[in-house]
């Protein structure tokens, strides 16, 4: 078997819901001993209530688990010990419950200079909403998503995954490498901050810049672009599909290929700043002429004629494309409970260390002992600790 790139790593995941997982989940894939510390009474996650659902397969997949009593000082002198050979800690809390429990980066780092640790929250760590509760929803609401999403007669609308979850935990994923790698040339750890609300507002990208440079306050556009025209989605005979096109040599190839020469030569089409301006006579002109042929038909079509088009797919008719199978961005994993369980993998490949599917979600508490007596305790002393409520 081929040696995973970060092998050498030990994270301990503290991490609830899906931002933190989802951070966690790209070192368990890439080798990392990833030790999940979970509750003793596996309260506190809603994503634990079903240990078996497809959710929690996804996200907690290619750890370890222990639990612990982070309430009790027996529980954190655990923890501090499991941190003095750890190279990460990853952690969700709401900024105030870290230090109240007494594991707060200070303590972490007192204790292993050397530690990265990860601290992912709704709104940051510091600031006048730093103490409050919040979820992806809130920050799709806060962060600008959902006044740009949807048409603007039907107010604002949420979008149909976790984007600032998923994000926040991405960006964590970027922030704790780079940390690691910084560690090599200095040799010591960091804090590492990242939240929901920032990384929600990162992803709004040429949007939030339209304001911060050009003062234009964007406004929901359905599914049009709100510069680039035509690019959208357009209807065919059997159902709907995507085109896009940008600058006038695309835009002239796309006329051409819906033969549609009046559109080509109409004058307030001739320029991307005409077509902005007149985009809902453009789109009506473009549906009517695309409405007499096949998704599949335009799409092939358009792509020989160098227009970027695609068809629009349910999730079962997406994950049966040939080209979604190619990319191996689904994978199977062994589960004791379910058997071969298909997951998503990673949108990363790499030529000779590619990611791994190891190992399926632990059971609750199923690898407290064996972490233990690794960093030091005695059989005698765990069977103490589980009699004490303490793990």
């Amino acid at each position: 078997m081929t040696q995973l790139p970060l092998s050498h790593l030990k994270v301990i995941d503290l991490s609830r819901v899906r931002a933190g997982p989802t951070c966690v989940k790209f070192f368990g894939d890439f080798g990392a001993d990833v030790i999940k510390v979970e509750r003793t009474d596996g309260e506190g996650d809603p994503m634990g209530d079903n240990r078996h659902s497809s959710d929690y397969v996804n996200a907690q997949r290619n750890k370890r688990g222990i639990t612990l009593d982070l309430k009790r000082p027996e529980g954190v002198a655990i923890l501090k010990r499991l941190v003095e050979t750890a190279d990460v800690l990853v952690e969700n809390f709401r900024p105030d419950v870290k230090h109240r429990l007494g594991i707060d980066y200070e303590v972490m780092a007192a204790i292993n200079p050397r530690l990265v640790y990860t601290s992912i929250s709704a709104f940051g760590e510091t600031g006048p909403y730093s103490s409050r509760p919040g979820f992806d929803l809130i920050a799709q609401g806060m962060g600008g998503l959902m006044a740009l999403t949807g048409y603007a007669d039907r107010g604002p609308m949420r979008v149909g995954i976790s984007p600032a979850d998923l994000s926040a935990g991405i960006f964590a994923a970027m922030g704790t490498m780079i940390a690691l790698l910084e560690r090599g040339v200095s040799g010591k750890g960091q804090w590492v901050q990242t939240n929901l609300l920032s990384s929600q507002i990162m992803l709004l990208d040429y949007q939030a810049m339209r304001w911060l440079m050009d003062k234009v306050v964007p406004i929901q556009r359905g599914n049009d672009h709100p510069q680039i025209v035509p690019t959208g989605v357009y209807r065919a005979s059997d159902g709907y599909f995507t085109l896009s096109t940008v600058g006038n040599d695309s835009y002239f190839r796309l006329c051409q290929a819906i033969d549609a020469p009046e559109l080509a030569t109409d004058p307030d089409f001739q320029t991307a700043e005409g077509r902005e301006r007149n985009r809902e006579r453009m789109n009506a002109a473009i549906d009517k002429a695309t409405a007499a042929r096949t998704v599949k038909q335009w799409v092939d079509l358009l792509s020989a004629a160098g227009v970027p088009a695609g068809p629009i797919y349910k999730l079962d008719e997406m994950f049966a494309d040939p080209q979604v199978k190619e990319t191996g961005i689904v994978q199977t994993i062994d589960h004791p409970a379910l058997g071969p369980v298909e997951i998503l993998g990673q949108p990363i490949k790499m030529s000779r260390t590619p990611p791994q599917f190891r190992r399926a979600p632990p059971a609750l508490g199923e690898h407290t002992a064996d972490v233990l007596e690794e960093i030091g305790y005695t059989k005698e002393e765990v069977a103490a600790l589980r009699s004490g409520g303490i793990i």
